[in-house]
């Protein structure tokens, strides 16, 4: 279920022993995503529930849907990219489908991430559920 893209970070992830390779990973995951626009970074955009700063800005293109983000925390930004290369692309009516838990568990991120990033990480997860369920 998961997109060739989310393959590869799955692949990189087999390849990086060292869970610091893997967190460095991750941020440079982030580094390499565009910034959201400022004028994104409004209420509405917002997730709730995140220790750090979260926009989640989703769109649907031609019955796609797309999301772009950004945090003010490196990690989470990363961990944003690495939920773009799932969700990304998937037909709108599919991005409920995904499990998410089990496709990040393939990562090792949940046991290696903080009870705070984990709720975040949730927190991401709903809201996304929750803007393609209302567009499906």
């Amino acid at each position: 279920m998961a997109t060739a893209a989310f393959e590869e970070i799955v692949e990189d992830f087999e390849f990086l022993e060292d869970w610091e390779d893997r967190y460095r990973h991750v941020i440079e995951q982030g580094k390499a995503m565009a910034p959201l626009d400022d004028a994104l970074k409004v209420p509405a955009t917002k997730v709730d529930g995140c220790a750090s700063q979260v926009w989640l800005h989703p769109s649907i293109e031609n019955g796609h849907f797309h999301f772009d983000g950004d945090s003010d925390a490196m990690i989470v930004r990363g961990l944003i990219a690495v939920l773009r290369t799932l969700y990304n692309g998937l037909p709108v009516g599919e991005v409920t489908k995904v499990d998410a838990k089990a496709e990040l568990g393939r990562l090792g991120l949940n046991d290696h991430l903080s009870a705070q990033r984990s709720n975040g990480v949730r927190a991401m997860i709903e809201r996304i559920r929750q803007v393609a369920a209302e567009n499906a």
